[in-house]
């Protein structure tokens, strides 16, 4: 810039937008003229640049045309695919920049959330852990003790249960929908997702279904019953389900995710009957990280909620610190 101010000619590198790096040998002259146009999304930053500046300018445009811009320039003049551009585009763009504390700690609190997340729900996007509290935590101090009664394992359990599905809820999809409150104002709101139903795991998933009638009035449930053949080995031995389950987002439900055999295997005859992957949401309260490795890797479009990820699987292939035979201790049959 200095040197076309002084009227003095240029060589300028050019640089390959497909392979990101300039081309060593080549260069386009650029020639001393009466007004000099810089552009560039970085063109304010330095200070030096500015101050060469007579005239600056910065044109605000809506975000969609400028990504259907960007997508058509680096396409046809750039020879770079689609998904390349798309990667390469920013997340947000911040009005002022750091002069916007409002996006800034909306941005701070984003990666906070982020950093506070266990190692899995990074690895795994469609893991999601419901948001530790005091009360969640001294809940699961309650049921994991091995001394606790009957009748407090199934209370404490079923407040857990009830928060459990009320958070996969809140992941199905929705639409929006206005009503006329009593007092004749609009109010925008969202209306559920309608096609919905339930599975349990027998035994032990049946103990999720009261939770999951009282969130949904009238829902449906199927029964899959799935018998341990050794460690590993698993064998179907009957299920029910609704007659047009392939048309219904569903919640797959067993408190405890092990070693993920039986979910797999429970995914699996879903799937058999029509229903699409990221239709399938498993619930559970506790989960081993090889059963979110064995489900995940299997099945990465089925989505996981569960209240708490345990430490892994001991050599008896029990979830570690557990809760135990958890049928047993809900139904009292220990």
């Amino acid at each position: 810039m200095g040197k076309l101010k002084s009227g003095q000619s240029v060589n300028i590198p050019i640089y390959d937008f497909k392979n990101h790096r300039r081309c060593s040998e080549s260069f386009r002259k650029v020639n001393v003229s009466d007004v000099i146009i810089l552009e560039g999304i970085l063109v304010f930053h330095d200070q030096r640049v500015r101050d060469l500046m007579d005239m600056k300018i910065f044109v605000d445009t809506d975000a969609d045309i400028r990504l259907a811009r960007r997508i058509r320039r680096d396409t046809v003049e750039r020879g770079r695919d689609v998904l390349s551009v798309l990667e390469q585009y920013a997340d947000v763009i911040i009005p002022r920049g750091g002069d916007n504390h409002v996006a800034i700690d909306l941005i701070a609190q984003h990666i906070r959330t982020k950093l506070g997340q266990h190692d899995l729900c990074k690895l795994y996007p469609n893991v999601c852990v419901v948001q530790t509290t005091f009360q969640i935590r001294g809940m699961h101090t309650l049921i994991r003790d091995r001394d606790i009664t009957t009748p407090d394992f199934v209370f404490y359990s079923d407040r857990l249960i009830r928060l459990v599905v009320e958070h996969g809820l809140g992941n199905l999809p929705f639409t929006e929908k206005q009503v006329v409150t009593p007092t004749g104002s609009i109010y925008s709101g969202v209306d559920f997702c309608k096609k919905l139903c339930g599975v349990s795991i027998v035994r032990s998933g049946e103990s999720m279904e009261n939770a999951l009638r009282a969130c949904c009035k009238g829902i449906k449930i199927g029964k899959i019953l799935i018998h341990r053949v050794g460690d590993n080995g698993q064998q179907l031995i009957y299920n029910k389900l609704p007659s047009d389950i392939a048309e219904r987002h569903v919640l797959l439900m067993d408190p405890v995710l092990g070693t993920g055999n039986s979910a797999n295997q429970a995914i699996q005859l879903l799937r058999s009957t029509g229903v699409p992957e990221d239709h399938i949401m498993f619930l559970n309260l506790i989960s081993a990280p090889e059963g979110i490795h064995c489900v995940c890797k299997r099945f990465p479009d089925v989505k996981i909620v569960t209240s708490e990820i345990d430490a892994g699987l001991n050599q008896d292939y029990r979830v570690v610190p557990g809760l135990g035979e958890y049928g047993d201790r809900y139904f009292g049959t220990d």
